[in-house]
């Protein structure tokens, strides 16, 4: 398939051009301010997804931000691949730890540094590029199916309930997500399963009002103080997480699957280099790769409260706020995990302030079987692009919608990301290899070949 490399080589200035001017919307889903940029990037996805090939094209409005359904359906004999993907980004805070603005995409040493460039618009877009070239160069070998949302960075709360709706138009053999890593371009590997996410935000009140810390501290709690006694005991001594019931469901992982992951290219003195770190931390008797996939964990995303403006201001604070994330594993249910959450946090509050457990979204772990035809069309389509077979592993992040699909469509995924874990994602300069993004258009094709010629 050489006309692959020429289109590509042919076409790689716009298709970078394209995803640069898809970078410049601002989409961040979480904050209302940016609602008309959300909006204005679905417009986008959809009038490149018509240009490249696609048809009803339909931008799908749902209770939150909207939908955007393609297909090209060819012959109902054929199989169906339903690719997934998401256009909205995480809110680009803190802006002055950025060393270019996040909304104006800037090429350095190869790579695009934009928020969302790898999650998931630069991951997301190599679908609809690798659409055109199929389309261009013979068109495509099975049916496709596009549905790109607006609402994966807050929990995707809308899209169960149109999938639901639309199980039939939304039939299909597998679903084709690329939102995951590579170990790296030299060492290419296929997400095999996900963790969970429990996120939950809570709220600690100590006095009416802020008061004058020298006329009232010491006498009277400080909420602040008490917040961070209470999140220090959530974890004990070894890094376990310190809340009764919390491991009683987690998935045991064999001996010959944690054997197997050892055998993963890392090095440790690397990864302390990257993050410039003397050393790493987490819960005893597991690698730094193990504590990042097959454990749970608990961790705090943000803490506030009091003054924190310019300057002094010596005031003993009414309330103090932390938003909280567990990252769950096989087994675990997100629901009954923030329930014992909740109940444990209530519990241990002095009877100086009042605790408030807010849940926010979750979403449970899922675990891709590696013998199956589309994840053997992914390996294969992977091991003709870099020359080698990609390595099964499973990943830290979170995409809840995964088990969604299988419960509700009956269809299991494939995880082919492109991104590195290095790419900075949720973080001041995130960015994007271009040669990722290239790479990840060159792939595509061969997995829509593979996994119609295996299904024949």
């Amino acid at each position: 398939m050489s006309e692959i490399k020429n289109y590509i080589a042919s076409n790689q200035e716009r298709f970078i051009g394209e995803l640069i001017d898809l970078l410049k919307i601002p989409s961040v889903s979480a904050d209302k301010a940016y609602a008309k940029d959300v909006h204005e990037a679905a417009r986008y996805v959809a009038d490149k997804l018509q240009e490249a090939g696609a048809d009803k094209v339909e931008i799908c409005q749902t209770a939150g931000y909207p939908i955007v359904y393609g297909e090209k359906l060819l012959d109902s004999s054929l199989p169906t691949v339903l690719v997934y993907g998401h256009y909205d980004v995480q809110p680009a805070d803190p802006i002055e730890l950025w060393t270019s603005p996040p909304f104006e995409p800037v090429v350095k040493d190869g790579k695009i540094y934009a928020r969302g460039a790898s999650d998931d618009k630069g991951q997301m877009y190599m679908h609809i590029k690798a659409f055109e070239l199929m389309m261009r160069n013979g068109g495509v070998p099975c049916n496709v199916k596009f549905m790109i949302e607006g609402e994966e960075e807050v929990g995707s709360d809308n899209l169960e309930t149109f999938v639901r709706a639309n199980t039939e138009r939304l039939s299909c053999d597998v679903v084709l997500i690329s939102d995951t890593a590579l170990i790296s371009l030299d060492n290419p590997s296929i997400t095999s399963g996900l963790r969970g996410l429990s996120y939950l935000e809570v709220e600690v009140t100590g006095p009416n009002r802020d008061l004058h810390s020298g006329i009232y501290g010491g006498a009277v709690a400080n909420p602040i103080n008490v917040l961070a006694s209470m999140i220090a005991s959530l974890h004990d001594e070894n890094g376990a997480v310190n809340i009764p019931g919390f491991y009683e469901a987690v998935e045991k992982v064999s001996e010959e699957e944690r054997a197997l992951m050892a055998k993963a290219p890392f090095s440790l003195e690397e990864y302390k280099d990257h993050l410039d770190i003397e050393d790493v931390q987490g819960e005893k008797g597991y690698s730094t790769l193990e504590r990042t996939s097959i454990r749970p964990t608990l961790d705090v995303n943000g803490i506030w409260g009091g003054y924190i403006g310019e300057g002094a201001k010596t005031v003993l604070p009414s309330k103090a706020f932390a938003k909280i994330s567990m990252r769950l594993v096989p087994n675990q249910d997100s629901a009954s995990i923030t329930n014992l959450f909740q109940e444990h946090f209530t519990s241990i509050a002095p009877k100086s302030v009042q605790v408030i457990v807010r849940p926010h979204h979750g979403g449970e772990a899922a675990v891709t079987p590696t013998n199956s035809v589309a994840y053997k069309a992914a390996e294969k389509a992977m091991e003709t692009t870099f020359g080698k077979r990609p390595i099964p592993l499973r990943s830290g992040g979170s995409i809840p919608i995964v088990t969604m699909f299988e419960k509700v469509l009956g269809i299991k995924t494939v995880l082919m990301g492109f991104g590195l874990d290095s790419d900075a994602i949720h973080s001041p300069n995130e960015h994007y290899a271009i040669a990722n993004y290239l790479k990840g258009i060159e792939t595509i094709p061969y997995f829509f070949k593979n996994f119609t010629e295996m299904n024949s």
